[in-house]
């Protein structure tokens, strides 16, 4: 199993303990950083998360203080869903329901306990298809109409 993560300086340490524990139970973690705790503009680690995600077809991790600003800037990028998931229910059901390729976490209000256990469940998941792949399509339409 292979998955790419991400982070601002608000999410670093959280980052490296999600790469410490799946390293250790075999998973191959892509780190697109960032790499201290200096402060960092996390669009930039959204576009890099979202661009690895589109190009191996793997799940993405993003990390900011709250979850929100990432997943904004990452859901800019066509053919992201980016889900801000605040437990492993709204982990399971981004994937199952909204074939979500990316999980935020926000740092500074989820637990480092819990946040693996959301990040173990989202990455675990698949996509239901059926009723929802319609959905999903609709979703991929919106990203192509043009707005004045």
């Amino acid at each position: 199993m292979e998955f790419v993560i991400g982070c601002d300086h608000a999410g670093f340490e959280l980052k490296n303990e999600i790469i410490n524990t799946f390293k250790v139970r075999g998973y191959n973690v892509i780190d697109c950083g960032t790499y201290s705790e200096e402060s960092v503009d996390y669009p930039d680690y959204a576009e890099s998360v979202a661009a690895i995600v589109l190009e191996k077809k793997i799940p993405g991790i993003l990390i900011c203080g709250s979850g929100i600003g990432i997943s904004i800037a990452a859901n800019k990028v066509p053919g992201i869903r980016a889900a801000l998931c605040t437990n492993e229910y709204t982990a399971r059901l981004a994937r199952q329901h909204n074939d979500a390729n990316i999980l935020a976490i926000g740092a500074r209000i989820t637990a480092a306990g819990f946040a693996l256990e959301i990040v173990d469940t989202f990455i675990k998941t698949e996509f239901e298809a059926g009723r929802h792949s319609k959905r999903i399509e609709k979703i991929h339409l919106l990203e192509k109409t043009e707005r004045s």
